[in-house]
């Protein structure tokens, strides 16, 4: 009898129960397979695709980024360049504005110094003009005065004021030893001797 009780204790030989459980767990395994199994593989799935999806998506916004950050290096650099250019025409304007007014300045100087010379020649002429008739007349009193009479025609006058004044023009000449006007010195009158 020892050797019944034996076996009945020894859990490798099969028995109805081990059948049942067996019949139980493929059932289990079945239902399992049936109905967990597809919506975790689904949910796995998607999940496995949403994380793909993920890394595509990083991926991609990397290249954007480094796109990005080329085009922004180029256009920093772009505008780096045209501000150099813009400073560099700044200057050259403000050399070409500068050197303009310059010549602009010395033009109304020249002007100006120009017109002070037409102005004082002109006084000068004015001044002479004025004195040669004041010594025109004071020559005609003397010449009066000496001769004891009055000159009586206009052509006598002005021929007596021009040869004293051609007579005038000649003492700073024979002075310095050249003739100061191109006028022939008129001949002196048969004067009293």
């Amino acid at each position: 009898m020892r050797t019944t009780v034996l076996a009945a204790d020894n859990f490798l030989l099969p028995n109805g129960t081990i059948i049942a459980e067996l019949v139980a767990f493929l059932l289990i395994l079945f239902v399992l397979w049936k109905y967990v199994v597809p919506p975790l593989s689904k949910s796995l799935q998607q999940r496995q695709d949403m994380v793909q999806k993920q890394v595509e998506d990083a991926e991609e916004a990397a290249r954007k980024l480094k796109a990005a950050e080329e085009r922004y290096n180029e256009a920093l650099t772009e505008a780096r360049t045209e501000a150099a250019k813009i400073r560099d025409n700044a200057r050259a304007d403000g050399e070409r504005i500068r050197e303009e007014l310059r010549e602009q300045a010395n033009a109304e100087v020249e002007r100006i110094r120009q017109r002070g010379e037409e102005q004082l020649a002109s006084q000068r002429d004015q001044v002479v003009r004025q004195l040669r008739g004041e010594l025109g007349g004071l020559a005609v009193q003397l010449a009066e005065q000496l001769v004891g009479h009055e000159l009586s025609d206009d052509e006598g006058k002005r021929s007596t004021v021009d040869r004293f004044l051609a007579q005038l023009d000649e003492l700073p000449a024979k002075q310095s030893g050249t003739p100061s006007s191109g006028r022939e010195p008129a001949p002196a009158s048969g004067g009293a001797s």
